[in-house]
């Protein structure tokens, strides 16, 4: 079979490392006779696989004690449901910072259950840069600040965060967690879909502070509640354990890389070969992010014409490109350069890039 390059926007590249593992292990897991999918979630064989999960997140992302590690279902997109659900009470607000798309989704579903405030947007110059702080707009009864941490569809990234004092800032990191060292302590409650960077769709990582378990939630849904997974280990029903097992299969395969600074070291190497492509084109490919807010994730650009984008994207496909299309929202093109693309496939799209341009 012919070797592809991966830039899929999600569910995305798994190291190859972690599937020949997984494959081996398929049928006959630690010795069990039986498929990891076919073990019972009680069992000791699968505990030991969640447990380890769990450890080796807090390692490699120095999570400290007063937090818990969950594993959820429903995506990211429940988590739009599950926080204003949990924290958005009767005269607070849910105030949100606007960077793309998926933030509006949030916003969008927290207006069904409460009040809500944008704190700041930067949806006027269609989402090509982050707010700074001097933008911010707080209020003293807010009950959260939420933010999106890298913008897949329109290429841009937190560099920094802000520090928020008055309330728990609350991030969807769900296309770069993993990527670089984040200060957890800045955050009352992270959360992640798997499908970029942590392993197959299918669960979802909440690393939340235990006061925010306090909370009195009960008016919530007893499985929407984060006290009930943090209570049980997130064993309260049946987690979707395949999907676990291969989050541990790829957060070993971090910790072998060198950790979450080593990953972060190749992520800016990668990243730069195509930026690189884009700034010394002329004019050919024009980038859509300003170079400040740049993703290392997601990097996107179009060509002189739309009719230019479609020739680029249908001599790539031809050479074993796959997943270079922008998201049907915005058209263009869009690299995907998450933590398993390998440096190889970064340095194909970039001679593929500077050939691309010399011959046209």
């Amino acid at each position: 079979m012919t070797a592809v390059y991966n830039f899929n926007a999600g569910p995305s590249a798994l190291p190859k490392e972690v599937l020949q593992r997984a494959q081996a292990e398929l049928t006959n897991f630690n010795g069990t006779g039986m498929s990891i999918m076919e073990l019972s979630h009680r069992s000791k064989d699968y505990e030991a696989v969640h447990q380890n999960a769990i450890d080796l997140l807090k390692e490699l992302y120095n999570i400290p004690d007063q937090y818990k590690v969950l594993f959820l279902q429903g995506g990211a997109s429940l988590q739009f449901s599950m926080i204003p659900l949990q924290f958005l009470k009767e005269g607070t607000i849910g105030n949100y910072i606007l960077t793309g798309s998926w933030s509006e989704k949030a916003l969008k579903e927290a207006k069904l259950i409460g009040k809500t405030a944008i704190a700041a947007s930067t949806k006027e110059n269609n989402y090509q840069s982050i707010p700074t702080s001097n933008d911010f707009q707080f209020n003293k009864n807010d009950a959260y600040v939420h933010l999106t941490s890298n913008n897949t569809i329109f290429g841009t990234q937190w560099q920094d965060f802000p520090t928020i004092n008055h309330a728990p800032l609350i991030a969807d990191m769900s296309s770069d967690i993993l990527s670089r060292p984040v200060d957890v302590e800045k955050f009352g409650l992270i959360y992640a879909g798997a499908q970029k960077n942590l392993g197959p769709s299918g669960v979802t990582v909440a690393i939340i502070k235990e006061d925010l378990l306090e909370v009195n939630v009960d008016q919530v849904p007893t499985v929407l509640r984060y006290k009930t997974h943090a209570d049980s280990n997130s064993l309260y029903h049946t987690p979707p354990t395949f999907a676990i097992y291969m989050l541990n299969q790829v957060l070993t395969w971090v910790k072998e890389q060198g950790g979450v600074n080593a990953i972060q070291k190749r992520n800016e190497e990668k990243a730069k070969l195509i930026y690189d492509a884009i700034d010394e084109s002329n004019g050919f490919y024009r980038g859509h992010a300003e170079k400040d807010a740049r993703s290392l994730m997601n990097i996107t650009f179009n060509l002189p014409t739309e009719d230019d984008n479609q020739k680029f994207l249908a001599k790539a496909k031809e050479l074993g490109f796959v997943g270079l299309n922008g998201h049907r929202s915005v058209g263009g093109c869009r690299a995907s350069t998450y933590n398993a693309v390998p440096l190889e496939a970064c340095v194909a799209l970039r001679e593929y890039m500077d050939s691309y341009r010399a011959s046209h």
